[in-house]
């Protein structure tokens, strides 16, 4: 078993310069699997602009295509600009989703109801996949570190640092929609548009930055790739040095 076979002890213990090395590179992987401050606004603005219109004309038609035309021009945006357009592209869906319901049904609090039941659902796979013991942020983040499930059966120690901020996101997220779906049920579409814009961000970011936590004290990821290629020029050096050997012998017979 090799050093990066073994679990590493907590960052607690590790040197200054190293801990802060962990702690940056946690950092940029959260923020580039998650959007980072652009993909938050990407994905308040068009909830945003749907309720600030609906709360002045109170005309559905109006304010779902003003959301949808914000969400394309996002997305148009980022493709001028060359850039990542998963999150964009994410928001355009999801506020079709949401305008193709309100429009079939007639009620625009029906905007807001796929995005919930989406939040709702990702909450429960959180505590399932935990449960499993396949922690979602770990399949999510896995690939980000270059990790891959490498964490699953080598690393328990950050196993266990991707069950706490699973647990922690689909808590997060299960008591967000403890306030959303009475509001649904029983507020007008102003009142349930306003309380959603301002839950968009702040348990976003408590999850992320709880993930941050638990993830900077975990023992440093293994980079699968990194041992993939070593392996692959540990063969490609065996190769080259057993056809020496070879035409060595060749020559002496």
């Amino acid at each position: 078993m090799t050093s990066l076979d073994k679990p590493t002890e907590s960052t607690d213990h590790n040197p200054p310069d190293e801990t802060g090395d962990a702690r940056a590179v946690t950092e940029a992987a959260l923020f580039e699997a998650f959007g980072g401050v652009r993909g938050m606004v990407e994905t308040v603005v068009p909830g945003l602009l749907f309720v600030a219109i609906f709360t002045v004309s109170k005309d559905l038609h109006v304010s779902a295509i003003a959301a949808l035309i914000v969400s394309l021009v996002l997305v148009v945006v980022r493709l001028a600009m060359k850039d990542t357009v998963k999150h964009a592209f994410s928001g355009v869906f999801g506020v079709a989703f949401g305008v193709v319901f309100a429009m079939f049904t007639g009620n625009a609090k029906d905007f807001y109801l796929p995005g919930m039941l989406y939040t709702l659902g990702l909450a429960l796979a959180y505590i399932v996949t935990t449960l499993a013991g396949v922690p979602l942020i770990g399949l999510i983040l896995g690939p980000v570190f270059k990790e891959n499930l490498s964490w699953r059966t080598r690393n328990p120690g950050r196993k266990k640092a991707y069950a706490k901020a699973s647990w922690a996101w689909g808590l997060i997220l299960l008591a967000k929609c403890a306030i959303l779906f009475p509001l649904y049920w029983w507020s007008d579409t102003t009142r349930l548009g306003w309380v959603l814009v301002a839950l968009k961000i702040p348990p976003f970011l408590l999850a992320v930055w709880l993930t941050w936590v638990f993830l900077a004290k975990a023992p440093a990821p293994i980079d699968v790739f990194a041992e993939m290629e070593a392996e692959e020029k540990a063969a490609e050096e065996r190769k080259a040095a057993a056809e020496a050997a070879g035409g060595r012998h060749r020559r002496e017979v």
